[in-house]
């Protein structure tokens, strides 16, 4: 039977053909609107199936207690029918012309992001980021949560929301290392040799460091060379991602063995020292550059291949590739920088000992190089070039002691200070545990396969 409200709108609404409707139909009416209609044997069968389910009993499963009971089931919201958050991540990598305000600004007002700015600058400026770099935005309901943009292969910006503000960090990249031992024999060269053992470039540079101070790559190494290397490779999904730090390296160059054993000191200072704890370090690199070969060395009197006479020539000239980097060969402070016909552009440093060095013919100085400016063992200081009177790309490199000239192939130097004495045990446990395992690899490598 309808309702006297139902009827009353129903007589309203259909005055024509009220009692048919009544007859055919029902509907439902909520705040005193007819929403829909339903044929009424439906209504029928709806009302004798919830009259059969009201008379299940309810069990309690004590899974959730109501302490209110007063309180309106619509206004309860289950847990597990909640919807949780998503966070939405956008990755990329920096293209030209990008900067830190046009990829924020769509998450970020501008004064926010001058404010990041600001406050970066100390940790790393929003600035200097460079096309080619990878980043990462999440976002949080569209709104900004962290902004991650790799500066190098260690290192990371990690910009990041809190309560009420962003926080700003340099965190390291993590990877997973993974130790090998490399073996290579030397048949041209060393970076020939890397490449054709799989392995890449940049293992080549890290062997060269290691040995700078004794072993000249371009003049010393001869084929039946060989060298050992444990060191770890980084992983990030799987993906190569470089040589972590070279843990040992055994270098047998015309029959005479090198040995190489990374020491972190108790001040984190690392450095790399021979079986004995002595520092492979000497006071000066052997070479100031990486070179394909020495073009004029050291000689009282050279035929000047422009002003063609003869006429003393107190440095060595290494040929090189342009904008090859040049190393400082010490620690010294800059004393003269800046042109002139002959030289072209020059760098000279005062070392230890009454020592100076010079770098001539540079086809640009590195950042930051000016008078008075401190500089140290291995930082590039300019870019090989061939400026002034030179007819290829080379370095001009000289060398003085206490105002004379000095052969640079020749000048012997002290090593820096050995491991520490209380440190001494520790080093020769670790270097004998790294020698282990470039024996053990050895050894495999002399199985004969089956």
């Amino acid at each position: 039977m309808i309702s006297l409200l139902k009827r009353n709108l129903l007589r309203k609404r259909y005055p024509w053909n009220m009692k048919k409707y009544m007859k055919i139909n029902e509907r439902i009416v909520v705040a005193g609107r007819i929403v829909w209609s339903y044929p009424k044997k439906i209504i029928m069968g709806v009302s004798l199936f919830f009259i059969l389910v009201s008379a299940v009993p309810v069990v309690d499963t004590g899974c959730t207690s109501f302490p209110r009971m007063s309180k309106i089931v619509s206004d309860f919201t289950a847990p597990s029918l909640m919807a949780s958050p998503q966070i939405k991540t956008i990755m990329g990598t920096i293209k030209a012309g990008d900067t830190a305000s046009s990829l924020l600004n769509t998450y970020l007002p501008l004064k926010i992001i001058y404010d990041l700015d600001r406050r970066s600058a100390n940790i790393f400026p929003l600035t200097r980021i460079r096309k080619g770099h990878p980043y990462k935005i999440s976002l949080l309901e569209d709104n900004l949560v962290a902004f991650e943009y790799e500066i190098n292969q260690d290192d990371r910006l990690v910009i990041q929301k809190e309560t009420d503000t962003y926080s700003i960090s340099k965190n390291p990249i993590e990877y997973e290392i993974r130790q090998e031992t490399i073996s290579v024999d030397i048949r041209t060269s060393l970076s020939e040799a890397i490449k054709q053992s799989g392995e890449y470039s940049s293992l080549t540079w890290k062997l060269a460091d290691i040995f700078a101070w004794d072993i000249d790559f371009i003049r010393d190494i001869q084929p039946g060379d060989q060298f050992e290397v444990l060191v770890g490779k980084r992983y990030r999904d799987g993906k190569f991602h470089g040589y972590s730090d070279v843990k040992a390296a055994f270098c047998t160059n015309q029959g005479r063995v090198y040995k190489a054993f990374l020491h972190e000191d108790a001040n984190g200072r690392k450095g790399y020292y021979n079986e004995k704890g002595q520092s492979l370090q000497k006071a000066f690199l052997k070479t100031p550059l990486n070179y394909s070969r020495i073009s004029s060395p050291f000689s009282t009197r050279r035929f000047h291949p422009i002003l063609k006479k003869y006429r003393a020539h107190p440095g060595v000239d290494y040929a090189a590739p342009r904008n090859t980097p040049i190393k400082t060969v010490a620690d010294g402070t800059i004393t003269r920088i800046g042109y002139n016909k002959t030289m072209g552009r020059n760098i000279t440093i005062r070392h230890f000992n009454g020592y100076e060095t010079s770098y001539f013919h540079m086809n640009k100085y590195a950042k930051g190089m000016k008078k008075n400016t401190k500089v140290f063992q291995g930082d590039v200081i300019g870019y090989v070039g061939k400026t002034g009177l030179a007819t290829g790309y080379h370095l001009c490199f000289r060398m003085r002691k206490q105002g004379r000239p000095v052969n640079p192939l020749k000048e012997n130097t002290a090593s820096a200070n050995p491991v520490l004495s209380e440190e001494m045990d520790g080093f020769t446990l670790q270097s004998m545990k790294y020698s282990e395992k470039i024996k053990a690899a050895q050894n495999l490598a002399l199985i004969p396969p089956n």
